[in-house]
């Protein structure tokens, strides 16, 4: 893992070396995704599918072999069921169109969990404001983790979909979502896996897993922004309608109707990011060309280390601590003095704590994280949030320890 491979690192903030620890947000990318740009745009431009001259069929090969790169990458069957798309929150929307339309009716119930990035709870709520359905959550333990008990017992005859994400962005707490499986596939539910913070930082087989959709963005795991995958079963892609029209995921046009075109480009509306379909292949091969299981210790003895360091300092509250996480640690901090009504030590607001490391060169997230129920059920504004991508090393949380104090010294 060279660091030199992301230039972007080598920036300095508020003349101070750039500690960057908000990748749970976006990663930064790779020099062989900045080439994979400039050499699409300089060389081979062209729009895909439509041309019989040698740009659109070099365009068109490159976009349909980062399509199997992604599949091979998640281990899908085929590459017909890989859809590409503008990133996560595009994939749930476009996923709770075109099964709601197909599959949601009156009184049929949802099901996602209380640890949700917004993007998997609007989407279904907008669907059930739509067609009259329910939504319900899964609630947490006393240790922030999913209750699998109580889920249960929320399936019955009305249950229709199960949608939960592999990875808190959050808590960073890995969620059984092989259990979830296994208990809805027994009562006939199909699952699908909000994969944004699973998929760059652990291997995500969906064979394996036997999730009926998966939902992930090429940002968070080295690729460029506006790119992202719907990964469905093709049984399921089959059955759903397309969520938009216009070219490319048509047969044919009639004044009397449309057909629509073959798996999975009736899911592909408009002219695809071609571009970025191919720059996401050159990251998914960088990670390969890393490991995927190296990745995943390493972060895994960053989360550790950087959950001990926080530990030592007085006032700091990890949440969910000690549990296994994938990258990603909330904390929140105190201060030394205690509030004269309720005689317990009052919160350090989180954008205080955001602002005071950024001006030491630290990157970190800062609020609700566009989790809002769960942060409501924390009882707090928001939190503290760091997370790691597989170019972080210890001396960037000792650096990040090290103005979390000086931080602290100011606030408290």
């Amino acid at each position: 893992m060279n660091r030199s491979d992301f230039p972007i690192l080598s920036e300095t903030v508020h003349k101070r070396p750039l500690v960057y620890l908000d990748n749970a947000a976006t990663s930064q990318k790779p020099q062989a995704v900045l080439d994979a740009i400039t050499e699409a745009y300089t060389h081979w431009n062209s729009n895909i599918h439509r041309g019989v001259h040698h740009l659109s069929q070099v365009a068109t090969r490159h976009h349909e072999e980062a399509r199997q790169t992604v599949a091979d990458f998640i281990h899908a069957k085929s590459s017909d069921e890989i859809v590409f798309t503008k990133g996560t929150t595009d994939s749930l929307n476009a996923l709770a169109f075109s099964f709601g339309e197909a599959c949601i009716h009156e009184g049929d119930e949802i099901i996602v969990s209380a640890v949700e990035h917004h993007s998997n709870i609007v989407p279904w709520q907008m669907l059930c404001e739509r067609k009259k359905a329910v939504l319900r959550h899964i609630p947490l333990r006393d240790d922030l983790t999913l209750d699998i008990e109580a889920f249960r017992s929320l399936l019955n005859d009305k249950t229709k979909l199960v949608s939960v994400a592999q990875v808190s962005n959050v808590l960073g707490i890995i969620n059984p979502v092989d259990e979830i499986v296994r208990i809805a596939h027994a009562h006939g539910v199909p699952v699908c896996i909000d994969g944004a913070q699973s998929v760059p930082h652990m291997r995500v087989d969906v064979q394996a897993l036997d999730c009926d959709f998966l939902a992930f963005s090429g940002h968070k795991m080295y690729g460029p922004t506006g790119i992202g995958v719907l990964y469905g079963k093709r049984e399921w892609l089959d059955r759903l309608p397309p969520h938009e029209g216009g070219g490319e995921m048509i047969n044919h046009v009639r004044w009397s109707g449309t057909t629509y075109n073959d798996l999975p480009y009736k899911f592909e509306a408009g002219t695809p990011n071609f571009v970025g379909s191919y720059a996401l292949s050159k990251a998914i091969e960088y990670m390969q060309s890393v490991g995927l299981e190296a990745i995943e210790a390493h972060e895994r003895d960053l989360t550790d280390y950087c959950e001990q360091q926080l530990a030592a300092i007085p006032d700091v509250r990890i949440y969910a601590p000690s549990l296994p996480k994938a990258g990603v640690i909330s904390f929140n901090v105190y201060s030394h003095q205690k509030s004269e009504i309720s005689h317990q030590q009052q919160l350090i607001h989180p954008f205080d704590i955001g602002a005071l490391l950024d001006q030491q060169g630290v990157a970190v997230r800062t609020g609700h994280h566009c989790a809002e129920p769960l942060i409501d059920e924390l009882g707090v504004p928001g939190t503290v949030r760091v997370s790691f991508g597989l170019y972080n090393d210890r001396s960037d949380i000792d650096a990040f320890i090290a103005a979390l104090k000086k931080a602290i010294t100011i606030l408290a």
